[in-house]
């Protein structure tokens, strides 16, 4: 009888669920937010821990998964109809870098810092940070981005121009400190990347938000105060 139990209540849930997720639209994997992706887990462990608890049965699954069912609904209709409850619910796009400069405020507001910053850069194919134009941080996690038009994707060989071997930036300063590993890489030492930085103004190490070394080119250096 347990497992006749246990296959009742595993079939029940799975239809439940089915069309539960038919009426709450596409929005539970196509556009995940946070608050998506908790209902979603939340939905999903109360019918998974309903089959190993002899004293729920099956009404209780069907009441528990239609009255989150109608919380997530009715949050999804509040955040159609009202703007104000939809960047309270969702959230709201950051524009966390804003014409080439990282906005450092907004970056910490976002609770996302460089490193992680560089990683969604590099899934959108853009290794240095000077290649950017617009960087938008959605409301999913996702990052959305617009390359400066130098860097656009016009190739050398749609012009019949030469091609030279691509090098890979690397960040030698991150929110004030230096990267030795980088820095070794590269073969500079703290004094010299300390007059590197000096040449572009800043007054030291501490006073840079961001410097990225490229061959063959300028040190690309961001102060705090450049994005703010």
């Amino acid at each position: 009888m347990e497992f006749v139990r246990i296959i009742v209540e595993l079939v029940v849930g799975y239809f439940a669920l089915f069309l539960l997720t038919k009426l709450l639209g596409k929005t539970q994997i196509t556009q995940l937010t946070p608050f998506d992706f908790i209902s979603a887990l939340v939905l999903g462990e109360l019918v998974g821990n309903a089959l190993y608890d002899e004293n729920i049965g099956i009404s209780k699954i069907i009441f528990a998964v239609t009255a989150w069912g109608l919380l997530i609904y009715t949050t999804e209709v509040a955040t159609q109809k009202s703007r104000k409850y939809r960047s309270v619910l969702e959230g709201t796009p950051s524009i966390i870098i804003y014409k080439g400069k990282i906005d450092y405020n907004l970056l910490k507001k976002c609770r996302l810092d460089l490193n992680q910053l560089q990683q969604l850069l590099r899934g959108k194919d853009i290794f240095s940070i000077r290649e950017c134009e617009y960087a938008i941080l959605e409301a999913n996690g996702s990052l959305s981005v617009i390359k400066k038009s130098q860097y656009s994707a016009v190739t050398p060989t749609d012009l019949n121009l030469p091609t030279q071997p691509q090098t890979l930036p690397l960040a030698l300063i991150l929110d004030g400190e230096i990267e030795h590993d980088n820095l070794r890489i590269v073969n500079w030492d703290a004094k010299r990347l300390e007059t590197e930085v000096r040449i572009t103004g800043a007054h030291g190490i501490k006073d840079v938000l961001y410097a990225e070394w490229k061959e063959g080119e300028d040190l690309y250096v961001q102060k705090y105060e450049s994005g703010s």
